[in-house]
């Protein structure tokens, strides 16, 4: 078989993509990183960073490659979110998407619309663009995901840093679950967890107790994780 007929086959078959939803804390708002489209289909409209996979690289590699070459974002921890199959979702032929998720710290990454893409740019959840393909529903999908996987993993605390107030940690998980908790109730779940320490250090500029600093205790974590964790509020 000659080198051009290594990969057809007889009957029709769909295309595959990957798509990339980024979701960024920058210390007050939770955002999803979009591209804007620089050609057709849905030229213009804003997307998420994503495009073909080559023949010779995984869905994973395929998700990290256009991540890299649409907005310069790489070194992202990518988790598989699932696959999108719509017979339709596509104007230009079958396609289905394998769609990642991940999310960061925005200040750590500077984003550059490139390769296809127009522009790149955060958006805040709550003022999101009209979204190109079946996105508004991957993305929907994504954040129940996001809602899902904060009760089991420690999520939050990578967008933190090192050190950390209670009043943060709160406020980034009410962002998420897009709840309100008690603040008492909140912090007496952590501490009886004692999946967080607290520091001999306040915040700078105060002494009083609200702005006491806490770092994450993940050996403890690994350990509660070992015998089925899950935070309950």
């Amino acid at each position: 078989m000659s080198e051009d007929k290594r990969f057809c086959y007889r009957y029709p078959h769909p295309a595959v993509t990957t798509d990339n939803v980024i979701f960024g804390f920058d210390g007050e708002a939770l955002n999803v990183l979009l591209i804007q489209r620089g050609m057709e289909p849905h030229k213009g409209h804003w997307a998420f960073p994503g495009g073909f996979l080559n023949m010779d690289e995984t869905a994973e590699e395929g998700a990290a490659r256009e991540l890299k070459e649409e907005t310069d974002v790489e070194d992202v921890y990518l988790e598989q979110l699932q696959a999108f199959s719509t017979v339709d979702r596509d104007p230009r032929e079958r396609v289905i998407t394998i769609a990642y998720y991940a999310l960061v710290r925005q200040k750590d990454y500077h984003v550059i619309g490139a390769d296809d893409a127009a522009d790149a740019r955060w958006f805040k959840l709550k003022e999101l663009p009209p979204l190109a393909f079946d996105h508004e529903y991957i993305l929907k999908m994504a954040i129940k995901r996001l809602k899902e996987r904060i009760y089991f993993e420690p999520i939050g605390f990578r967008l933190l840093g090192e050190k950390f107030t209670i009043d943060e940690l709160q406020h980034l998980y009410e962002l998420i679950l897009k709840e309100k908790f008690d603040s008492d109730d909140f912090l007496k779940k952590m501490l009886s967890l004692k999946i967080i320490t607290p520091l001999s250090e306040k915040a700078k500029g105060s002494s009083s107790e609200a702005t006491q600093l806490y770092s994450f205790d993940e050996e403890n974590y690994k350990r509660l994780k070992g015998k089925g964790i899950r935070l309950e509020f």
